[in-house]
């Protein structure tokens, strides 16, 4: 292989050409010379005893071996530069600094009312089942908010009016040509004030980032000027990436600002290794950037840092194993010692601009890498009958088993004990003084010690072989997981795409991830465990300009600006270029814009096309990307994005598809050692060991076989066949293989644990391509951006199979739904046949959910049922948003279903979903049909494609395995879950004596919930008794009995530490008793509504006061509403419209943790809408979204605090609050003080220009003047124990879970999953 000559030397010369990964667990480099062999060197990346860094460490190394003749350099000598004629690398520094948390001390300056904008986030739980809602620690050590404020002139729904004349305070010169007002202008003598007193405090890094700053930087730019005349490092959200939403860009400019200074003190000290320091490099040092090019190391940022490693990698396979006119798409696993990264390419480097990495969201481009946490050193444990491959990790240090320093099990122990590695020929860096060999031996001993806690108590003991490949399909599978849906979800198939391996762990599983994937060709490139380092090698110099825009492509209207505007951006950044030495013959410039339909948020970046058509161009990638398109909506651009690139020369790949085709195809007939593999299909095999370095191209060698050299191990399983090439290995599947597990469904005491967690990803995984579908395909803001929405799987009886963990509030509801459904029709339906129901009787939440639901037949019976609940804005009833207040009877809340074929035979009934939206709720008194039918249509379109894709992947691997196979292991898992649940219970009855654990909590109307818990210690069973709680009301708190269940299985899975299927399983053991006509089992046509927000929290408040688990969260979801309905302007008829939002409060303190502040709570998860975007669409100003400080209650464990949300009307309103614990507080428990209440003011207009407070009480609506406010203050949660006393002994089983390191690649399905795990 040849490496990139760098740019401003010859291609001949005969200097040596370095290129350096460091990553998590090892550091590769490549050094190449023209007519030279390679010189590879590997080493651990943490090794202090032997080296202080190193990358230095490898370039000390390599330059010793450049001449064999001269002595080693010394460790402490500088090296000299002088025969080196390029250094390029990619680190981990940035990557690890946010991870450890080990960043630079610094500050967040923002506009006054935002400070705490990072500490709410979106409102993010990172998981919903931790109750003690852990969180990593914050970037910033401080915050100083800055008494400034601009905002849109007009927002997008209001009636379009004239500029005022003459009026300083509003701008029309901003960056996408939008008006905005300036509401206030920093003062800047008590600016410089405010940066003198941070110096005081030792920062000397901020990070700048203003509201609407995006539009209009000159509050920002003037703050950042002043403070670097006082010596700050200053980051800019508006220079970083001028895109709209302010968590996103206020999360990047800490980052920044945390990141930049570590990193460049690193390439400092790395400089200092060498003779003149870093200076002396010039243009000689290059480092990797995210979006997977090269930049000049002073032009080096922690922001464009993260994915510096992992992006080399995709430069690699992408640059030499694509080939556009004989290959096929590439999926590539990128399996090294920490997690693996996973990613695809078909022609193009597929890029994200918004992803979220240890908690922070990173505003910038990214390489499209998705990491999953199973890497060679993902550690191996035995829970709850299951095998568990990570998400916790050995890391570097110590390692897994095998290396020597005392680390547990690990993915590596397992392939080393089956033979898939040699350790004789592995390199022999482990030990204290990293000269010793693996050590196999710990690895046979803990795997023993497994295997005997395994085969406990059952007749068929597995060996330990079969225990440690049982983990390997584990593996395999949760690598699987990704890809699926990475493909699958986005209309690509699997099996069409050829399977690209690479890291140093990821030779020995190629082979079995291609037959689970159905992928019948495997490339592997001969350096495929030092690709990440040769992709640096090939990389090209980048240089990335975005400019925020206004402008709209429908009919190609802006076209003409557009490409002015562009024009100027290509210049900037070529100009650039020209300035690193670059001439303009080999720079190359890729135009995008970033488009949107108009009332959509889901942006798409599109490639400028060759004949200018941006519409056309934006129609066929939503079609592809997104299954439709909308027509009559107009196209909208919100960025314009430059990628110049400047070319490397002297770049020489090959296809591996073009010298497998002229190559000469011949068995090797070399002479090679035989040693003992395992294989699950037969056990151990006599395998060759063959020497990579003995393979000429075109030799063969047929499975069962081991290829390696001193950097890979590759394995080749039986029925493949290897190929050797110049610079690759291909494996082909050449004979398909027989089914190797053979199940008894007869017996559920004796289950295989390796196929039972298979099949628990799988079909997890259905349940999680079914939301990534909706989300992708829906319209509306509820379902793109609250993510308010829940998909999963459910057995023929209704029973639930697998939910992706959505809203916690759906869990347990949605299997009433598809058993009511199962019951009345489900002997009449047929295949194509769609289901529509949100009616409370019929297992609904409220009105607003609407549920869809689809059966899956097989052989003429329905064996499965997929459903997809999503909320809509807007059903009709009596009140815009159908969340009334004060609604009394159900029909005032909007359309009600029970049961509806919305789609028959395949047929979408458009007509008869119209009328019950429409028609049906405008007939009774005061109410209205809907006010957004179009989005309605548009996303029940997008839940009946979510449900058939569901139905498509249940098919496939029912006609994979067969239907008893897969009915047996669905039985199986749910029978796991029954067991883990029922063992839960039995050790509560024995914490607390075996007494009945009663509790009784309050709305705030007085009506009370009762609970009375008794578990039977002999069969584990529990009896929920509500026997005492009050009737129902004559309001809208009552609570569907669906909803009650839940509640209880939300509270049983957060009790249990680890990970569990959540499935009909956890609610056996359960009976439920509620007494009729009550609070939690109305009649049929009370009101609802409140109570899937906000009784539901109050049964959860109440079953985990009787368990005695924690102290109360703030235990509602303040629920707030506002719009209009259409009204006549200037002769016009203007549309209405509708806005929801749930506001966070304080969760609640426990035995070994503090509330966590302003968070979403228990039954709710969902998404706040971003300050930016929410002031653009509406007619608004929120001044102030803040923590409500010392609102947590006092205890041991402090409660946490609640928000202030502050929201100005620019125009008259209709608004209402529906909201809980404005009288009763959250409970404190073990002798912890309650949180505060929350209150609701209006601060009302005056004739005299003044305002007036009134309190609205805990619900309320009225009619609200432009200049009003409506001022949210919610609870706080409660505290645990006594104030001031000590902690004592805890409960190592129950209410605590272990810390999982969080992994660095987000890419759009980690993105994706992080906003349902944390930002929902």
């Amino acid at each position: 292989m040849s490496i990139a000559a760098p740019d401003r030397q010859s291609a001949g010369s005969s200097l040596a050409r370095i290129a350096i990964d460091r990553g998590g667990t090892f550091t590769d480099a490549i050094c190449s010379r023209p007519g030279e062999e390679d010189i590879v060197i590997k080493l651990l990346s943490v090794d202090p005893q032997n080296y202080k860094d190193a990358p230095t460490e490898a370039i000390r190394r390599i330059l010793s071996l450049l001449d064999p003749e001269s002595k080693p350099i010394p460790k402490d000598q500088p090296l000299s530069l002088d025969r080196v004629e390029s250094i390029r690398m990619g680190t981990t520094v940035s990557t690890n600094a946010l991870l450890e948390r080990k960043g630079e001390k610094c500050a967040l300056i923002t506009s006054k009312g935002w400070g705490d904008v990072l500490l709410i986030g979106m409102q993010a739980r990172p998981d919903i089942f931790d109750l003690s809602v852990r969180k990593l620690s914050f970037l910033y050590d401080e915050v100083v908010e800055i008494d400034e404020r601009i905002t849109p002139y007009q927002s997008l729904v209001s009636p379009k009016i004239s500029l005022p004349e003459h009026d300083d305070s509003v701008i029309t010169q901003t960056t996408t040509g939008e008006p905005i007002r300036i509401l206030r202008r920093p003062d800047r003598e008590t600016v410089s004030r405010q940066l003198d007193e941070l110096k005081a405090k030792g920062i000397n890094s901020i990070a700048v980032a203003f509201v609407h700053s995006y539009l209009w930087s000159d509050h920002e730019d003037m703050v950042a000027s002043l403070a670097k005349e006082k010596g700050f490092a200053v980051s800019v959200s508006s220079e970083l990436q001028p895109m709209i939403k302010l968590v996103a860009r206020a999360n990047s400019s800490i980052a920044d600002s945390y990141l930049t200074p570590v990193t460049r003190r690193y390439i400092e000290s790395f400089g200092a290794g060498f003779e003149g320091g870093i200076e002396a490099f010039g243009s000689k040092l290059l480092f990797m950037q995210s979006d997977g090019g090269l930049c000049k190391w002073n032009n080096f940022s922690g922001l464009r840092a993260i994915l510096s490693g992992p992006a080399g990698g995709v430069v690699g396979y992408s640059k030499t194993c694509y080939d556009p006119q004989r290959g096929s798409p590439l999926i590539a696993v990128d399996m090294g010692g920490t997690s693996t990264d996973v990613s695809r390419y078909a022609g193009k480097l597929e890029h994200v601009f918004e992803t979220t990495t240890a908690e922070v969201i990173i505003q910038a481009p990214q390489l499209d890498i998705n990491t999953v946490a199973a890497g060679g050193g993902s550690r191996l444990f035995y829970r709850h009958g299951m095998f568990v491959v990570g998400p916790e990790s050995a890391t570097a240090h110590p390692g897994p088993a095998c290396y020597r320093k005392g680390g547990p099990l690990a993915v590596t122990d397992a392939n080393l004990i089956l033979g898939r590695l040699l350790p004789e020929h592995f390199p022999k860096i482990f030990g204290p003084n990293e000269n010793e060999g693996l050590d196999i031996q710990a690895s046979k001993t803990l795997f023993e010690e497994m295997t005997t806690e395994i085969n406990e108590g059952k007749a068929e003991q597995l060996s330990i072989e079969q225990v440690a490949a049982g983990f390997l399909r584990i593996a395999n599978e949760a690598m699987c997981r990704p890809i699926r849906t990475l493909t699958e979800a986005r209309g690509f198939e699997c099996s069409s795409h050829h399977l690209v391996m690479f890291g140093g762990a990821g030779g020995q599983h190629a082979c079995s991830i291609a037959n689970t994937l159905g992928i019948k060709r495997i490339i592997v490139p001969r350096l495929s465990s030092l690709l990440s380092a040769y992709g640096m090698a090939l990389a090209d110099v980048v240089r990335e300009a975005t400019e925020p825009a206004a402008f709209t492509v429908t009919n190609n209207r802006d076209n003409k600006e557009i490409s002015r505007r562009m024009k100027l951006l290509v210049q900037k950044a070529e100009k650039d270029l020209e300035g690193q030495g670059f001439p303009k013959d080999r720079i190359r410039s890729e135009t995008y814009l970033n488009c949107r339909y108009s009332g959509t948020s889901t942006q798409l970046m599109i490639e400028s096309p060759k004949d200018g058509n941006y519409e056309s161009r934006f129609f066929e990638e939503h079609k592809r990307e997104f299954g439709f398109n909308l027509e009559k909506r107009d196209i909208l651009v919100d960025d314009l994005r430059v990628r110049a690139v400047g070319k490397s020369i002297g770049a020489e790949t090959r296809s591996p598809y073009e010298d497998f085709e002229n190559c000469e195809k011949k068995e090797f007939g070399g002479e090679v050692e035989q040693k003992q593999v395992y294989f699950d299909s037969s056990g151990w095999v006599d395998t060759a060991v063959v020497p990579l370095s003995k393979l000429s191209p075109g030799d063969q060698v047929r499975g069962p076989a081991v290829i390696f050299d001193k950097t890979q191990t590759i394995l080749v399983e039986p029925s493949h066949l290897a190929t050797s090439l110049p610079e690759h290995v291909v494996i082909d599947l050449v004979e398909e293989k027989a089914a190797q597990h053979k199940t008894d469904t007869s017996d559920y005491d004796y289950v295989d644990p390796v196929q039972l967690s298979v099949y628990g990803h799988r079909l997890m995984g259905i349940a999680e391509q079914m939301g990534d579908i909706l989300r992708k395909i829906s319209i509306s803001l509820n379902i793109k951006e609250r993510l308010d929405y829940s998909c999963a799987i459910f057995a023929a009886d209704g029973g639930l199979v697998a939910n992706a963990p959505h809203i916690p509030v759906h869990l347990g509801a949605m299997s009433h739904a598809v058993r009511y459904q199962a019951q009345i029709l489900g002997h009449e339906l047929e295949e194509g046949d769609v289901l529509l129901s949100n009616h409370p009787a019929a297992g609904g939440s409220h009105l607003p959910d609407l549920t869809v639901i689809m059966p899956a037949f097989h052989d003429g019976r329905i064996i499965f049922w997929t459903a997809a609940r999503a909320h809509h804005a807007d059903i009709g009833g009596i009140r815009p948003g159908s969340m009334p207040p004060f609604s009394k009877e159900l029909w005032e809340e909007g359309a009600q279903v029970k049961s509806f074929k919305l789609v028959k035979r395949g047929q979408f009934d458009e007509k008869g979903v119209i009328k019950i939206l429409s028609e049906d709720p405008a007939q009774y008194p005061g109410c209205s049909g809907t006010r957004t039918l179009s989005d309605n249509l548009s996303d029940l379109h997008a839940q009946v494609a979510a449900c058939h894709r569901g139905v498509v992947l249940i098919n496939t691997l029912v006609n994979e395995q067969s239907f008893k196979v897969v009915d047996f292991y669905m039985h199986a898992i749910m029978l796991t879950a029954e067991r883990a649940v029922r063992d839960l219970l039995r050790h509560i009855h024995k914490k607390f004596g075996g007494e009945s654990l009663q509790a009784v909590d309050w709305l705030d109307d007085g009506t009370q919930l009762a609970l009375k818990l008794d578990i039977d210690p002999a069969s584990g069973d529990a009896v929920f008794d509500f026997t005492g709680t009050s009737p129902q009301i004559h309001g809208n708190f009552n609570t569907p009995t669906a909803v009650v269940y839940s509640a209880i299985i939300y509270v049983l899975r957060s009790l249990i530490v680890s990970d569990l299927p959540l499935n009909q399983g956890c609610l056996a053991p359960i009976k439920l008793v509620v007494p009729p006509d009550s609070l939690l089992a109305p009649t049929d046509e009370v009101a609802v509504c409140a109570g899937n927000t906000e009784a539901s929290q109050r049964v959860t408040d109440v079953i985990f006061k009787a368990f005695q688990a924690c102290a109360a969260s703030q235990g509602g979801c303040n629920n707030l509403t506002f719009g209009i309905g259409p009204r006549e302007v200037g002769g016009k008829t203007v549309p209405g419209f509708g806005y929801y939002e749930t506001i966070a409060g304080g969760s609640g303190a426990g035995p070994d943790w503090d509330g966590q502040h302003c968070v979403h709570c228990h039954m709710t998860n969902t998404a706040i809408g971003d300050v930016e975007m929410t002031e653009r669409v509406y007619p608004v100003v929120i001044h102030r979204f803040s923590r409500r400080p010392n609102t947590g209650g006092n205890g041991r464990h402090k409660g946490g605090d609640g928000c202030i949300r502050d929201i100005e009307f620019t125009e008259d309103l209709d608004v209402a609050i529906l909201s809980q614990r404005r009288v009763i507080p959250p409970y404190g428990m073990a002798g912890g003080e309650p949180g505060t209440i929350g209150i609701n003011t209006w601060l009302k207009g005056t004739k005299d220009g003044k305002h007036t407070i009134i309190n609205l009480g805990g619900s309320n609506q009225t009619k609200m003047k432009k200049g009003d406010h409506i001022i949210i203050n919610t609870p706080g949660g409660g505290g645990y124990g006594v104030p001031g006393t000590i902690d004592e002994r805890l409960d190592d089983e129950v209410y605590k879970r272990s810390i999982v390191a969080p992994v660095r690649a987000s890419g759009s399905l980690a993105a994706f999953k992080a906003a349902q795990m944390s930002a929902v």
